[in-house]
C-alpha cells in the first residue's frame, strides 16, 4: 500500500533520516533496501505533509535545508522512541519480534552465521532476519546509523558510551610461513626477514593494528603485497612469496592452504584482538546478551575446537570469553 500524501509515517521519517545521514538518495535506498524512486516518493510525501522542503535534492551531496535541520533533530527523537517501543514489545514476548537486523564480521560468514540464524529462527517463528556481512569498521558505522540492531565485530579500541559490548572470543595473532622455511633451532624473526611480509590491508582496522604493533617493536619489514583477502594472502605464502601475520580466524577461513603453511607463534610481543557482540545501549534490553550466549557454544564448536585440533592453539591464542 502506498502512503497517502499528507500523512506523516514512521517509514517516511526513517527514509528522511537515511537520506540526511547518507547525503545521497541512492545511498539511502541501498541502506534501506528500497529503490531510489521509492525513497524520493517518501521524501516528497513527508515534505508535503509538513509543508516544508527538507532536503536540497539537486545538490551533490544532498543537503539539509534549515527546515530539514529542525526536522532532523525531532526525527532522531522519534526514531529513538520507536526503537525503544519496539524493544519493549519484543522483550515482553520475543515471539512478537518481526525484524532483526544483524551485522556479522566476514570471518564468521560460512561457519558461524548459518548456525546462529538457524538457532534464532527456531525461537522467533514470525521474525524476518536481515543480514549484513562486512568488515568491523563498516558494521560499526551501520550500527551507529541505526541500520543494524546488533553487530558481531572486532572491538576497535576505545569503547563508545552509546554501545553495550558482550565479549565473545579473544584471538592472538600468529605467523604463517611457507612450509619448511623456518628452522625451529634458529632465530625465527631473522629467518622471516629473508622474505617480504605479505600484509593485510591497512584500509581495515586489523591491518592498521598489525602495522602499529610492528612500529611499537621498532620493526620495519619490506612488503610487496597489501591485500584484503585471507585466501589470496595465504595462497601467496604457500607459494613461497613471503610470510604473513594473521589470526586463527583468518587461517580457518582459508584452511584449504593449510598443508602449504607452517603456523608459528608471533616472534614479537603478543598481539590479540577481541570479537564481541555490540548493540546500542539500552535499546534491546536482554536480547544482546541472549544472542551472545547462543553464539559462544557455536563459536566453540565451529571455530575454537577445530582450530585447536588442526594447529594446536592454546587458550592464550584462541579462547571463548
Amino acid at each position: 500500500m502506498v502512503d497517502s500524501p499528507g500523512r506523516i509515517t514512521l517509514w517516511g521519517i526513517e527514509v528522511f533520516m537515511a537520506a540526511a545521514d547518507e547525503r545521497s538518495i541512492s545511498a539511502a535506498a541501498k541502506r534501506l533496501g528500497a529503490s531510489p524512486s521509492a525513497v524520493s516518493q517518501q521524501l516528497t510525501n513527508l515534505e508535503g505533509a509538513l509543508g516544508a522542503t527538507l532536503l536540497q535534492r539537486n545538490a551533490r551531496p544532498v543537503r539539509l535545508t534549515p527546515a530539514g535541520e529542525i526536522m532532523h533533530r525531532r526525527a532522531q527523537a522519534i526514531m529513538n522512541e520507536a526503537a525503544l517501543a519496539r524493544a519493549e514489545l519484543a522483550m515482553s514476548d520475543l515471539s512478537m519480534l518481526t525484524r532483526f537486523r544483524l551485522g556479522m564480521i566476514e570471518d564468521f560468514e560460512a561457519d558461524v552465521t548459518p548456525k546462529l540464524l538457524t538457532h534464532m529462527a527456531q525461537k522467533l517463528k514470525g521474525c524476518q532476519f536481515l543480514l549484513e556481512t562486512g568488515a568491523s569498521h563498516f558494521l560499526y558505522d551501520q550500527l551507529d546509523a541505526r541500520a543494524l540492531d546488533v553487530v558481531v565485530a572486532a572491538e576497535l579500541g576505545a569503547e563508545q558510551d552509546w554501545v553495550e559490548v558482550h565479549p565473545l572470543l579473544r584471538e592472538g595473532f600468529v605467523v604463517a610461513a611457507p612450509k619448511g622455511m623456518i628452522n625451529s633451532d634458529r632465530d625465527t624473526l631473522k629467518q622471516l626477514k629473508r622474505l617480504p611480509l605479505i600484509q593485510y590491508t591497512q584500509r581495515h582496522y586489523m591491518g592498521r593494528l598489525i602495522t602499529s604493533h610492528l612500529a611499537r617493536q621498532n620493526i620495519s619489514l619490506p612488503h610487496r603485497f597489501e591485500l584484503d583477502s585471507y585466501a589470496a594472502i595465504l595462497a601467496l605464502v604457500g607459494q613461497g612469496e613471503g610470510w604473513t601475520i594473521l589470526t586463527p580466524l583468518a587461517l580457518m577461513r582459508a584452511r584449504r592452504f593449510a598443508d602449504q603453511l607452517d603456523v608459528l607463534e608471533l616472534p614479537l610481543a603478543p598481539l590479540s584482538r577481541t570479537i564481541s557482540l555490540i548493540s546500542r545501549k539500552g535499546v534491546l534490553k536482554e536480547m544482546p546478551e541472549s544472542v551472545a550466549s547462543s553464539l559462544r557454544p557455536i563459536l566453540q564448536e565451529s571455530i575454537v575446537t577445530p582450530a585447536a585440533a588442526r594447529y594446536g592453539f592454546s587458550e592464550e591464542i584462541l579462547k571463548i570469553l
